[in-house]
């Protein structure tokens, strides 16, 4: 059976999430549904998705359920991590629900046009911050500052991916393509799948038994 599944961040433990919480209930009693479970997190916005309860959920949450937020914001800071976030959710049939901006994320036109608005926002975002980037770093430079990383700094080129082999492999038994993948750890499809084979993360699935912070999905 479907689920509806509701998600609060607040990034510290000054802050409260009752507020996401009762604009969530507001919609749902509006709306005529109900929540199965409520996630709730106490994380920074711009920690990677994939070390978040939201992570796991992009593991759990299958085709037909819904997941639903009081607004964009609480899945990440970064608009380039919001869009491959929803984007991912919408290529596994799970719609995605912003309370505040009135907003449904699903499997149709209409949402892969926001969605794609979204995409070029971030892509404008990403070159912005390379633009700015690249200014500092020609400044720095004029300046005499020597850049680079000191030789030998990362042992491996896919530095970017350590430490992430257990929200891999999860993805990957949930039959997770390697592009999707790509977009939730922010690489390229190709080192994705370089580090995939390099690191045998296929291979070191048999055994691997995840834990749920859902519970057993009722039928």
């Amino acid at each position: 059976m479907p689920r509806v599944i509701a998600y609060a961040r607040v990034s510290t433990d000054k802050q409260d999430a009752e507020n996401q919480r009762f604009e969530i209930e507001r919609y749902l009693t509006r709306t005529n549904l109900a929540f199965d479970q409520f996630v709730e997190e106490t994380v920074s916005g711009r920690r990677d998705v994939s070390e978040r309860k939201l992570g796991q959920l992009m593991t759990e949450l299958e085709r037909g359920d819904t997941l639903i937020v009081s607004e964009a914001s609480r899945i990440s800071r970064r608009l380039s991590e919001i869009f491959a976030t929803i984007q991912y959710f919408i290529d596994r049939g799970v719609t995605v629900i912003a309370v505040k901006q009135n907003y449904v994320f699903a499997d149709d036109i209409n949402s892969k046009v926001i969605a794609f608005a979204f995409g070029l926002a971030a892509e404008i975002e990403r070159d912005l911050i390379s633009q700015r980037t690249k200014e500092a770093l020609a400044r720095k430079k004029s300046e005499g500052v020597i850049l680079g990383r000191p030789a030998g700094s990362f042992q491996h080129k896919h530095y970017k991916l350590h430490g992430k082999d257990d929200e891999i492999m999860e993805l990957l038994e949930k039959r997770v393509g390697v592009a999707a993948l790509a977009r939730v750890f922010n690489v390229s499809r190709p080192t994705m799948q370089r580090y995939i084979a390099d690191n045998e993360l296929r291979q070191k699935l048999q055994g691997k038994t995840p834990v749920s912070i859902l519970g057993t999905k009722s039928v």
